[in-house]
């Protein structure tokens, strides 16, 4: 005897209606744009307590500055390259209705002989209007943006933003500043790094240097150079060589009290490899400490690796493949110099310091502790 079928079997299960996310209200909204020399990057952000939500986000590999070392120019399939890239953003900036925002290029558009050209060419043909910015209101937002790492305990701060045609390096001495008050005094220097502080204990910013030497500058200083690991040796010392004029570089410093936060994609890269992730987790990666030990282990093995498995590792990927050893000759001098033995891994940077920027001065984050 058949069994009986149960009443209602094979019919269609009832939809279960899932909550749409409210549509942020566009006035709330705030977009940064960083055009670098290698990558273009964009957040769209609503403020929240004393941080911000990302509402949407865009990044592309554009290599604005390939070519640049030997001709001094930007090339046409650059600038091409870039221009595809932006449309991308400014589409997205009109589906959310942002109109506060600050759109910014970097080191590429900074020494090219034809970047302010560049810049006028982009605001014709997709209406966006970019800023070149200057090397210390540059360093100034990657400092703003490690506000929320800086440790409670840190007497002297410094921050290292490895870019793709730059390196910015700034030293901030917070010994005045009491405990509680240091992140909240970084975040203070979206000002200026020379101000009026008011009522409040000042960061002190000892000195900043911008070097004209990125991921991508300083990998095409040495492309001649056929062997690897010779390559490597001598980006590192190439790049420590032009730390000579950085006042605190001569300056014995003590150990205790002094952190190191690094921000760039080499940095989050070697954090990864270091995990062992298999996908990317930013969770994981923001904030983690990681000591010179480590960071020299992730290095050895990406010369062991070699061109090749370098290109096949996952973690590294092959748009920045070509990248990592000229990052971590940058990574590897600046921990052979200073004087601590971990560094705080930052997965942000110039965007989020944009944000910040934009957000303080209109007053609608909270001013509470990080």
């Amino acid at each position: 005897m058949a069994p009986k079928r149960p009443k209602g079997a094979g019919a269609f299960p009832k939809a279960v209606e899932r909550p749409v996310p409210p549509t942020p209200d566009p006035s709330t909204l705030y977009a940064a744009l960083d055009l670098g020399t290698n990558s273009c990057r964009m957040l769209i952000a609503q403020p929240k307590g004393s941080q911000f939500h990302v509402i949407d986000s865009f990044s592309k590999s554009v290599q604005l500055g390939h070519g640049l070392e030997s001709s001094g120019k930007l090339s046409r399939s650059s600038m091409a390259r870039t221009i595809s890239a932006l449309r991308i953003c400014k589409q997205k900036l009109a589906r959310h209705k942002v109109k506060r925002m600050r759109l910014v290029a970097t080191e590429a558009c900074r020494r090219a002989k034809n970047g302010a050209g560049f810049i006028n060419q982009v605001r014709r043909e997709t209406g966006l209007k970019l800023d070149i910015i200057a090397p210390e209101e540059e360093a100034r937002l990657a400092v703003i943006s490690c506000a929320p790492l800086v440790s409670t305990k840190t007497d002297q701060l410094l921050v290292v933003d490895i870019g793709g045609g730059s390196t910015e390096l700034v030293w901030i001495d917070l010994t005045n500043v009491p405990h509680r008050e240091r992140p909240g005094a970084i975040m203070r220097l979206h000002r200026g790094f020379i101000q009026d502080p008011g009522p409040f204990a000042a960061a002190r910013v000892v000195d900043w240097i911008s070097v004209p030497l990125g991921v991508a500058t300083l990998r095409d200083q040495f492309e001649d150079v056929e062997d690897d690991a010779a390559r490597f040796a001598l980006m590192s010392w190439f790049f420590e060589e032009n730390l000579a004029k950085f006042s605190p570089y001569a300056a014995e410093q003590a150990r205790e009290g002094f952190q190191i936060i690094g921000t760039s994609g080499t940095i989050t890269t070697v954090a990864a490899s270091h995990l062992g992730l298999k996908r990317y987790d930013r969770n994981k990666v923001d904030g983690l400490r990681m000591t010179s030990d480590q960071i020299d282990a992730v290095i050895r093995n990406y010369l062991l690796m070699g061109p090749e498995g370098r290109r096949a590792d996952p973690r590294i990927g092959r748009d920045r493949s070509a990248l990592i050893m000229s990052g971590a000759a940058i990574l590897q001098a600046l921990m052979r110099i200073w004087p601590t033995d971990r560094m705080s891994v930052a997965d942000r940077g110039l965007r989020e310091g944009l944000l910040y920027a934009q957000m303080s001065a209109d007053g609608v984050l909270e001013d509470v502790p990080f």
